[in-house]
């Protein structure tokens, strides 16, 4: 089925100038100024990691978990709105079942994640319930985000529970994700619900007080302010999970530098430490804030974060200079005279990556032609599609309106 034609979609994601890293001297004043506009946002996603919720047994600590809803209470009592994205089910099933390793094969680890789950939400239940708040558990799948009437209506629901002063507790729905859908981690997914209710802040919880940069007496010290993310930045991560979860701060560093670059400032602190959440948003000096000093950023529409954003690649074309100067230089759509290879197999619809020669992602786009399709027509005219195929359903193989521009 040929993919469905939407409003313009063809607005350049400026890769180099998002992954800009820039850890610039500030004053005290100066990140005051930044702290104090986090402090003031309105609807935040609050992403809790495995190791901030379980003890080192693997079981939930409920002290740790109403001391964390106490905070995340006042949060909603001050007139916020707060989505929850919570990690801990598995581990939760672990310990449930004895388990003292965590499983390697996906069978197990859905075991693990049935059993922990309802542990865990009856425990946030309870939590919520004792301050006067309502909760709501949703589940996902990466492929649930990537589906457009399904993701749009995973953000419907969010809004409803919001709007009727429900507390959303969301999770990867590890009982029947499996490798081909699966987030990877929490963070990742934390990520994607910021940019799907369009949250004023996104707020990290670890085991560490942020991101920690090498000080000059061979020790670590806080990076207080990180206005992005890249490589080098990405080098000095440390920590790479554990027995009980599979996320590090790579993984949170990757998260945060793509919802900062959409305009959402992000803060990595640690949620063991008691008060974290209430001294973040009262402006204080927690953990580490990822921000744009200016607040740039957030200009792609909904549907274009979706295309950007919430799909996985199923493939990509390879196109020639010539094709890879008109999409970039002109706005132009794919046609298939500009295609020189294709890699994988999809299906119409599907997204794909469009790469230079030179093997750099130059686009996303939703593909109006099948692998095999384009196979067929690669290097012709638009007119010979017919004689091709059998039929002439579109001239391109990524129209313009379906396609977000990547600059390297």
């Amino acid at each position: 089925m040929p993919a469905a034609r939407f409003p313009p979609c063809h607005r350049a994601l400026d890769s180099a100038a998002a992954w800009t890293y820039r850890f610039e001297p500030m004053s005290e004043n100066e990140q005051s100024l930044l702290r104090n506009r986090v402090a003031k946002a309105g609807r935040i996603v609050i992403k809790i990691g495995t190791r901030v919720l379980v003890q080192k047994t693997g079981r939930p600590d409920a002290r740790r978990i109403r001391g964390l809803v106490d905070q995340i209470a006042r949060l909603k009592e001050s007139g916020r709105d707060v989505i929850v994205v919570s990690s801990g089910a598995i581990a939760s099933g672990m310990a449930a079942l004895g388990l003292r390793t965590r499983p390697t094969n996906m069978p197990e680890l859905q075991m693990c994640a049935a059993v922990g789950q309802t542990r865990l939400m009856g425990l946030y239940e309870s939590a919520f319930a004792k301050r006067g708040c309502c909760v709501g558990q949703i589940l996902l799948t990466h492929e649930d985000l990537k589906h457009r009437t399904r993701h749009l209506n995973a953000r419907n629901t969010m809004m409803t529970l919001l709007r009727h002063g429900i507390v959303p507790v969301v999770n990867e729905n590890d009982v029947i994700a499996i490798d081909e859908i699966k987030f990877g981690d929490n963070d990742l997914l934390g990520a994607l619900v910021a940019l799907l209710v369009q949250a004023d802040a996104l707020v990290l919880l670890t085991t560490v007080d942020g991101f920690r940069l090498p000080a000059a007496n061979g020790k670590t010290k806080r990076a207080a302010y990180l206005a992005g993310i890249d490589d080098q930045i990405l080098a000095h991560a440390v920590g790479k999970g554990s027995h009980l979860s599979i996320g590090g701060m790579a993984s949170k560093l990757q998260s945060a530098g793509t919802v900062v670059e959409n305009g959402i400032p992000v803060i990595i602190a640690n949620g063991r430490t008691p008060g974290t959440i209430d001294r973040i948003f009262t402006g204080g000096d927690e953990g580490t804030l990822i921000c744009k000093p200016d607040g740039a950023g957030g200009l792609l529409s909904q549907r274009e974060r979706w295309i950007a954003h919430f799909h996985k690649s199923e493939g990509a074309v390879i196109v020639d200079d010539g094709a890879r100067a008109a999409i970039l230089e002109r706005g132009r759509s794919l046609l298939p005279i500009g295609v020189r290879d294709v890699e994988g197999h999809f299906e119409p619809g599907a997204l794909v990556s469009i790469r230079g020669l030179d093997g750099h992602v130059i686009a996303r786009g939703l593909t109006d032609y099948s692998s095999d399709s384009i196979k067929l027509i690669k290097g012709r005219r638009s007119d010979e599609i017919a004689a091709l195929l059998g039929s002439h359903d579109y001239s391109e193989v990524i129209h313009r309106d379906n396609m977000i521009l990547i600059h390297k």
